[in-house]
């Protein structure tokens, strides 16, 4: 597994990071099985967020043994001073822990909801507040969304967030528009510090809606190792990203970690000739569009 220093906050991270969404719909045997296999194949950055079903309630019985071996990271979706608090609150206890290593602004995908959570009486406000308690080490947002990257470029300019995590795959960078924003926002987040990390990294789309679907995750995701390698093999390889966050389903979870043990051993040129000949491949947010 290799590891990357999370920006200012100085953690050594693995590089692929524990999404908990997958532990939303699961049993406690199934996440018991997943987080297993992490820590054994050396992943020891766990990502949550109180919105995630039942993922933190199956994640709290494993903190007493393992919390002062890993990096754990929870979100808030809320946009008041008030409700944000009180769910930082709740994903504590529900989390089985004292404190957080990060507290992200959840969903942060627009500049409305940017506005709202850095308005007075703010989500921003219970964050800090939370911080200063010491409950919570460093403070994060995320976003979805094609307006992500200039949506977060605005919050670094309004708030030194520790942690950005955001969109990013080989078709999403090859949108021109996205690219442009994509590249601003990464040169501010370098000059802050700020760590950056990605999501949807092997999103192959959204569903089809004659389509069955046999993932949990919203989009359809790629599932061939070959391509997961590629996918992988891209942001990875991306300059200034600090790692990825896995994909919401427990059963492709194995896959990404083979993915990215086997980082490296795979060229640029050869991630891009799969990449550039898939059919099919588009942005989940939006409807299918082939990259060809």
């Amino acid at each position: 597994m290799e590891y990357r220093k999370l920006g200012k906050i100085g953690y050594n991270s693995s590089v692929v990071m524990f999404g908990a969404a997958s532990l939303g719909n699961v049993s406690q045997e199934e996440a018991d099985a997943s987080i297993s296999f992490a820590l054994e194949h050396g992943v020891n950055h766990f990502d949550t967020a109180a919105s995630y079903g039942e993922a933190e309630l199956r994640m709290g019985p494993w903190m007493p043994r393992i919390r002062d071996q890993i990096f754990l990271a929870s979100k808030t979706g809320e946009r008041s001073y008030d409700k944000a608090k009180a769910e930082i609150h709740r994903s504590l206890e529900r989390l089985q822990t004292d404190t957080l290593d990060l507290i992200q602004l959840h969903a942060v995908g627009s500049m409305t909801e940017l506005d709202l959570c850095t308005r007075k009486g703010g989500a921003i406000e219970a964050v800090v507040e939370a911080k200063e308690q010491g409950l919570v080490k460093a403070i994060g947002i995320t976003g979805h969304g094609h307006s992500a990257p200039a949506v977060h470029l605005e919050a670094l300019r309004r708030f030194p967030f520790d942690t950005v995590l955001l969109p990013l795959n080989y078709y999403l960078y090859s949108l021109p528009e996205y690219r442009h924003d994509f590249d601003l926002f990464m040169a501010e987040a370098d000059k802050q510090g700020a760590a950056v990390r990605v999501i949807k990294a092997i999103a192959k789309g959204p569903w089809d809606e004659k389509q069955s679907r046999n993932y949990a995750t919203w989009y359809e995701p790629f599932d061939q190792q070959e391509i997961i390698d590629a996918c992988v093999h891209f942001v990875l390889s991306f300059p200034g990203l600090n790692g990825f966050a896995s994909a919401g389903d427990v059963h492709l979870f194995p896959k990404i970690v083979e993915a990215t043990e086997r980082f490296g051993s795979m060229s640029s040129d050869e991630a891009n000739r799969i990449l550039s000949a898939l059919s099919g491949y588009s942005s989940p947010f939006e409807a299918p569009t082939s990259i060809a």
